[in-house]
């Protein structure tokens, strides 16, 4: 059996003290999901996912130190995928889509990011980031 490997990132923003999402939808089939690609060669995961996003989204971000999931899956039967997902906070707010495999993109809520995300393990994958998010805003606060 063959292995693919691609990293990518759970991107988001605090917009007037609301938590949003960056969904981007594929050029290829049209689902929407989170921006990832393809390890190149002496990457680390880390690397990878700042790449990814930046050439998908023109976006350019900060890896939040805690937070990595991984997702398996078979592709076509033949080959199983691993995509590592790192959390990222937006250091610019500009986004300027990769026409070749971006259809589109939304920056949404937690609940409409949900709803929009095609794959149970994306949704799966936001909610651990969306409570990631809490409980290092809240460890946060209680130090000051």
């Amino acid at each position: 059996m063959d292995f693919e490997k691609s990293c990518g990132a759970v991107i988001y923003r605090m917009i007037d003290g609301n938590l949003e999402f960056l969904t981007i939808s594929h050029r290829n089939d049209g689902h929407w999901g989170f921006p990832k690609g393809h390890m190149e060669e002496n990457e680390c995961e880390e690397e990878t996912a700042v790449r990814e996003v930046s050439e998908e989204t023109g976006l350019l971000v900060t890896i939040i130190n805690g937070f990595r999931e991984s997702v398996d899956y078979l592709i076509k039967q033949e080959t199983r995928k691993e995509v590592v997902y790192f959390l990222a906070q937006v250091q610019s707010q500009i986004v300027h889509i990769q026409v070749e495999e971006v259809a589109d993109y939304k920056w949404s809520s937690f609940q409409q990011t949900k709803q929009l995300l095609s794959y149970k393990s994306s949704k799966e994958v936001l909610e651990k980031a969306c409570q990631f998010i809490v409980e290092t805003v809240k460890k946060s606060n209680e130090k000051k």
